[in-house]
C-alpha cells in the first residue's frame, strides 16, 4: 500500500477556499498518512490577496500548530510555499531561519514584476523562448539558493500552453542536474490537469530525466479545497513508476526521507 502525502495544500490564510481544519476528514477518508499546509509566502511584493507576507505567518503557524496537537489519525505537517527572487536569497533565508517548519517549498510565480499565471496576457506578442529560458533560469538559481526542501510546479510557465519553438528537453535537463546536485526534491503536481494546460507539472515526457538524475520527487495537488485533495493521484504514481521511480520524499523538521511506494 502506497504510503500517502499531499506537502501542498492551501487554505484561507492564502488564496485556498477552505479552513486547514476542513481537509482533515477528507484526508482520512482519502487514505493519507500525511498532509502538509503550505500557504504562499511573497515577500517584497506586498500586500496581496492570494499570499500572505511576514507579518501574517505567526498567526497562520500557531493555527496549524494547534489542530497538529488536537488531530488524530493522521500527521500534519507545516510548511510554507515561498516565492523566491534573485538577489534576496540571504533575506528570504534570514526570514525562514526563525521558523520551525517540517519543510519549504520553493516556488517561481514572477519574471521580473509580474506573474506568469495571472492571465496568458503576460505571454502575448512576446518571445517564448526566451520566456522558457528566463524562467528556467531562475528555476535552477532557486534550487542552487540551499533555501528549499522542495521545487513547485517546476515548469509553471506551461501553464496557458505556451511552448518554445525548439525541443525544451536541454531546459528539463538542466534543470535536473541542479536540483540532484543541490540535493532539492520536485513535486509532481496534479493540479495542472485543473489549469488551461490541463496535464501535470513538470511535463511528463520529461519524467524519466529526473529519475536518471535521481532527483527525489513526491507527488502533491496544489489542493485549494478539499475536494482537490488526491485528484489524479493514481495516474501520477503510475506515471513515476514507468519513470522508474520506486521511493517518495517524506519531510519532518526540515529532514529528508524516502519511503518505497
Amino acid at each position: 500500500m502506497i504510503y500517502k502525502t499531499d506537502y501542498h495544500i492551501h487554505s484561507t490564510f492564502s488564496d485556498g477556499k477552505s479552513l486547514p481544519e476542513d481537509y482533515i476528514a477528507p484526508a482520512v477518508k482519502a487514505g493519507f498518512r500525511e498532509i502538509g499546509f503550505s500557504e504562499h509566502l511573497t515577500l517584497f511584493r506586498g500586500p496581496l490577496d492570494w499570499s500572505m507576507d511576514g507579518n501574517e505567518v505567526g498567526s497562520y503557524l500557531a493555527h496549524v500548530r494547534h489542530l497538529r496537537e488536537n488531530t488524530d489519525g493522521i500527521t500534519i505537517r507545516i510548511g510554507l510555499e515561498v516565492d523566491f527572487f534573485p538577489g534576496k536569497e540571504a533575506e528570504i533565508r534570514q526570514f525562514l531561519d526563525t521558523l520551525e517548519l517540517d519543510y519549504v517549498i520553493g516556488s517561481v510565480h514572477y519574471l521580473g514584476e509580474s506573474p506568469v499565471d495571472m492571465g496568458a496576457e503576460f505571454y502575448e506578442g512576446k518571445n517564448i523562448n526566451r520566456i522558457f529560458g528566463q524562467y528556467f533560469e531562475q528555476v535552477i538559481s532557486a534550487a542552487a539558493s540551499g533555501i528549499f526542501d522542495i521545487i513547485a510546479h517546476c515548469d509553471l510557465v506551461r501553464i496557458y500552453g505556451y511552448a518554445p519553438s525548439s525541443n525544451p528537453e536541454p531546459l528539463y535537463r538542466e534543470m535536473a542536474k541542479s536540483l540532484r546536485k543541490h540535493d532539492v526534491a520536485f513535486e509532481l503536481n496534479t493540479n495542472g490537469r485543473n489549469r488551461p494546460i490541463g496535464d501535470f507539472y513538470p511535463d511528463r515526457r520529461f519524467l524519466k530525466i529526473f529519475r536518471k538524475e535521481n532527483v527525489p520527487v513526491c507527488v502533491n495537488s496544489d489542493a485549494h479545497a478539499p475536494l482537490n485533495l488526491g485528484q489524479y493521484f493514481d495516474e501520477a504514481y503510475d506515471l513515476l513508476r514507468d519513470a522508474g521511480y520506486t521511493e517518495m520524499a517524506v519531510f519532518d523538521r526540515r529532514e529528508r526521507y524516502m519511503i518505497p511506494f
